[in-house]
């Protein structure tokens, strides 16, 4: 089945800083949109749809499209957690097909650092007003990480991984982090203890969170943000660099369940959507920008969307071949959730890094890389979460 080409990510953006006091997340997103649209070669006046979460300003896509001036014909504010941009770009894609726009901005900016905020450690649920769901969980204690760490350790019982295997996770993302100037900066502000490329011992004998995760398998708490743009192929085959395609789609969801195996994610669902969208399968992904929340979430995402049994997966990463200059498949070549930037929502970020890497523009290149995979992960792996998935190739 030949491959689409209905809609193209033709600008990127970055938000260059991981500790940004005295910045507000709008100004974030306003920066990251401006110059995701010179990147492309497009003015505001060209965008008329609008994909924004709405988290972290508390306004409304009426509030961040009167921000930015524009007067879109679609608004898409669909919140799933950290994939909630790959849903966004998956979205766009279908509207721009119908007809139903030509050029979408899709921006996320977050001052998680800045603000002081107990992502992991709080509540399970997070805080806010009493629901049907936190009124009946949060009470128990169970934080955020624990819940991962209680995945993780479901998974070295029932598949016999080793905390050996997840390290090599790890280290791949950091020694791609070591080569991001950008990543290195950030451990640097954040005072990370030894910011250099690490060991899989290294990883063993990082201090224990939430057992049996350590902190090395921990993503780090950040500021940032960032914007992409997603045109129609008449006005992608017009920008200023080449159009990377959005050739595959998929997303799914799901929640706790009596007998379900809480080391399967929504992604056994969506994954096969996508590549079935896409026409290709897993074994030709040149890249895989898998949300690395923790070390369980990629092993898990690895599974899930079938570069290898459920099951395997320990084997798999333990080959070490994870990184830019190996054979097979390569993981989170910026750095990660790990190493780089994880402001509260990181699928954007997933986007940006598959886009970088298919224009030939990342800090650790894959040579001749055609096609991508971001899949990122919202909610809480092992209960209620969203996972999108979304296939991207050059011409």
């Amino acid at each position: 089945m030949p491959q689409s080409r209905d809609a193209a990510i033709v600008g990127i953006n970055e938000y260059p800083l991981r500790v940004a006091p005295g910045v507000s997340s709008l100004q974030i997103k306003a920066e990251c949109a401006a110059k995701a649209l010179e990147d492309a070669g497009l003015k505001w006046s060209d965008v008329d749809a609008v994909y924004d979460t709405g988290g972290d300003q508390n306004i409304s896509g009426l509030g961040i499209s009167e921000y930015f001036g524009f007067k879109p014909s679609v608004i898409d504010t669909t919140y799933v957690g950290g994939t909630s941009f790959e849903f966004h770009a998956n979205h766009a894609r279908t509207m721009i097909a119908a007809g139903k726009c030509k050029v979408a901005v899709i921006t996320y900016g977050s001052t998680a650092h800045s603000d002081r905020r107990a992502i992991g450690t709080a509540g399970a649920t997070g805080v806010g007003p009493a629901t049907f769901i936190n009124n009946m969980e949060d009470p128990w204690g169970l934080t955020l990480i624990g819940n991962y760490a209680m995945v993780k350790n479901r998974h070295m019982h029932q598949y016999g991984t080793t905390n050996e295997q997840f390290a090599h996770i790890c280290t791949a993302t950091r020694k791609h982090a070591m080569r991001n100037p950008e990543a290195v900066q950030a451990m640097t502000d954040l005072e990370f203890v030894g910011v250099r490329e690490t060991s899989v011992q290294d990883v063993l004998e990082s201090r224990m969170i939430a057992y049996p995760l350590r902190l090395l398998e921990c993503c780090m708490v950040s500021d940032g943000g960032g914007a992409l743009i997603v045109a129609s192929p008449e006005v992608a085959r017009n920008c200023r660099k080449k159009p990377v395609w959005i050739i595959g789609t998929g997303e799914a969801t799901k929640y706790r369940e009596n007998g379900g195996d809480i080391t399967v994610s929504a992604g056994a669902q969506s994954g096969p959507a996508a590549f079935g969208d896409a026409g290709v399968s897993p074994d030709e992904i040149d890249i895989l920008m898998a949300y690395d929340s923790f070390s369980i979430t990629v092993m898990c995402m690895i599974e899930d969307l079938g570069f290898c049994p459920k099951g395997e997966g320990g084997n798999f990463v333990g080959d070490g071949h994870l990184a830019f200059d190996q054979p097979g498949l390569t993981i989170n070549t910026d750095g990660g959730g790990l190493s780089s930037n994880h402001p509260g929502q990181r699928g954007i970020f997933l986007l940006l890094e598959s886009v970088r890497q298919l224009r030939g523009e990342s800090t650790s290149q894959v040579a001749d890389a055609k096609l991508a995979v971001a899949v990122g992960n919202g909610g809480q792996l092992g209960s209620r979460h969203a996972t999108g998935v979304t296939i991207l190739a050059t011409d």
